[in-house]
């Protein structure tokens, strides 16, 4: 029987590698939480032992329980019938193994019956359950939901809604979307009201929301009568119950499993999740950055399944009296998918190591601070890992999500018409890779996002660090590779910043960003190669690929190759 966890060198590699010892370490408030929790890990080599048991479950499950039934669940999709949405029978089946197994919790706290696991490790788990059924992951991945009543919530709040999270009873869905308000939320318009006795009541529409007949909602809705912008907003959740009405299900091109739904919510009971007016600003934002990191797995997950079917059907493809596998130029796409996959799943899990450390580290503050104990130390890490979040955040989805289609798009080429046809699997997957970097923010959105970082040069300190150390053997013209490319992004970063124009940052905010991110992966998969051999090649291949492309953004800024958007009017008109 295959398993996605450890049948996967990649993943074994960045489990072993993970350096997860003071995030596990305040989870587990230095490891107190066995005196309660009998089942609660002893050491940090204890905790690692507990996740790869629940990853090698979750493993098992994705290959050999959801990825069979992952094509089913396509054609039959979901159904809408007098007002209630059923899932596709493989759906609901995936979702009772899972509970079964109690995973609709992993990073809830055991108080509320979760696994009070790390987010790399939830991660891990969503990748692999993207890879057998990526629109399962829409309704498994939703138990951010959960993470954000209890870190917003209070504590009647968490005791209601959370241990229903953890049990497979409720599952949850974001409400921000409207018809009006896509990637603006500031201008959602859904009404929040207040009655005299203080309950609050949810009025209006929204649209394009994943998993919509979810049993809990979390929504954003204007509660300041008036307002017009962010700051009239506030974060509420409720119950899916009769007065939230599906209007629809959208008929989409991919992750039929998964509906996306209109809703009307008629004077919906609801309750204030956190402070009045911080919905958008504080609550909706980590909930998003959360979701983000989701959909970047979901991505990943998405190409592995990809990757592994074109090397399948290359292998036993024969064309020319041998195997297209044989082929170079087949070959080669191949490899450069291998590359890609594996350079895609490091910066991930950096990505996610860093959001891990940020979110404890701003645990560990708040209970210092109920303790009376300073917290100086502490505030000023999480300052930074906070900032070097916000960028790599926005940056993974961006990489990653563009990398799914064009590994899915390969794989169909190398299949042939037959990948064309809905009898193979690849057909399924390039059509799924479509949406993912589209929701929870496009990639031009998450360009954007980064673009602060990057033009502040947020890691300096970090690269100046790499740019001194010293790599042994071939990995040296490797290093020298990476500091030409540092040099190329400072001498770009200064001709943005020289010409002083917003609009021409804007233009070029993809190639800024793109040469930021070779430097970042470029110098993971080069310590990555010093621990093990395997990755030499990976790394090799990466930068020296890295580096042309990046003399290739360059030439596009400097070159001003995008003056003509300054001009669109005149062009498009």
């Amino acid at each position: 029987m295959s398993n996605f966890f450890s049948d996967n060198a990649d993943m074994q590699f960045q489990f072993q590698h993970l350096n997860l010892q003071e995030v596990v370490e305040i989870i587990e408030h230095d490891y107190q939480e066995h005196r309660q929790y009998n089942y609660a890990p002893r050491d940090y080599s204890d905790a690692l032992d507990n996740y790869r048991k629940i990853l090698e479950i979750i493993g098992d499950l994705a290959a050999n329980f959801i990825a069979p039934r992952a094509a089913e669940v396509d054609e039959s999709g979901s159904h809408l019938q007098d007002g209630k949405v059923s899932y596709a029978k493989g759906t609901r089946e995936s979702l009772e193994k899972l509970a079964q197994a109690e995973l609709m919790g992993i990073t809830l706290p055991r108080q509320y019956r979760g696994l009070n696991f790390p987010t790399t490790i939830y991660i891990m788990a969503i990748e692999m359950v993207s890879r057998a059924d990526a629109a399962l992951m829409n309704i498994f991945g939703l138990q951010d939901i959960a993470e954000t009543i209890h870190k917003f919530g209070t504590s009647d709040q968490m005791g209601e809604f959370l241990p229903g999270f953890s049990s497979g009873k409720y599952t949850g869905a974001m409400a921000l979307t409207e018809p009006d308000a896509g990637s603006d939320l500031q201008a959602v318009k859904l009404h929040a009201y207040q009655t005299d006795n203080g309950q609050w009541f949810l009025r209006g529409v929204k649209r394009f929301i994943t998993n919509g007949n979810g049993n809990v909602l979390l929504v954003l809705a204007r509660s300041e009568p008036g307002s017009k912008d962010g700051r009239g907003l506030s974060l509420f959740v409720c119950y899916g119950d009769e007065t939230v009405k599906v209007r629809r299900i959208e008929n989409k091109l991919g992750i039929h499993g998964s509906p996306t739904c209109e809703l009307q919510f008629n004077d919906t009971p609801a309750q204030l999740i956190g402070k009045r007016k911080f919905g958008l600003i504080k609550y909706v934002m980590d909930l998003m950055n959360g979701a983000r990191l989701g959909v970047s797995a979901q991505a990943l997950g998405i190409s592995q399944a990809a990757y592994e079917a074109a090397v399948n059907y290359a292998r036993a493809r024969e064309q020319f009296g041998k195997a297209i596998y044989h082929i170079p130029v087949v070959t080669n796409m191949l490899i450069d998918m291998r590359v890609t996959l594996e350079s895609n799943r490091s910066l991930l899990y950096s990505t996610t190591k860093i959001v891990d450390l940020r979110d404890k580290l701003e645990a560990k503050i708040i209970r210092l601070k109920d303790e009376g104990k300073s917290f100086e130390e502490e505030n000023e890490r999480f300052k930074k890992v906070s900032k070097m979040a916000a960028l790599l955040t926005p940056m993974t989805k961006f990489i990653l999500t563009e990398s799914a289609n064009q590994i899915t798009y390969d794989s169909l080429q190398i299949h042939g018409g037959a990948g064309y046809m809905r009898e193979f699997t690849i057909e399924r997957l390039a059509r799924d890779a479509r949406i993912t970097n589209i929701y929870e923010g496009t990639s031009q959105l998450q360009i954007v996002a980064a673009m602060g970082g990057v033009l502040n040069d947020l890691l300096a300190e970090d690269f100046n660090e790499k740019v001194e150390k010293i790599y042994k053997g071939s990995l040296s013209r490797l290093a020298d590779y990476l500091k030409d490319i540092r040099k190329i992004y400072l001498d770009c970063l200064k001709y943005i910043l020289d010409k002083n124009d917003i609009q021409f940052q804007e233009v070029a905010a993809r190639d800024l960003v793109e040469l930021y991110s070779y430097q970042y992966v470029g110098y993971i998969l080069l310590d990555e190669a010093e621990l093990e051999p395997r990755k030499i090649f990976i790394a090799n291949r990466y930068i020296v690929s890295a580096l042309a492309k990046t003399r290739s953004n360059a030439e596009a800024i400097k070159n001003e190759q995008f003056s003509d958007l300054l001009h669109a009017d005149e062009i498009l008109n």
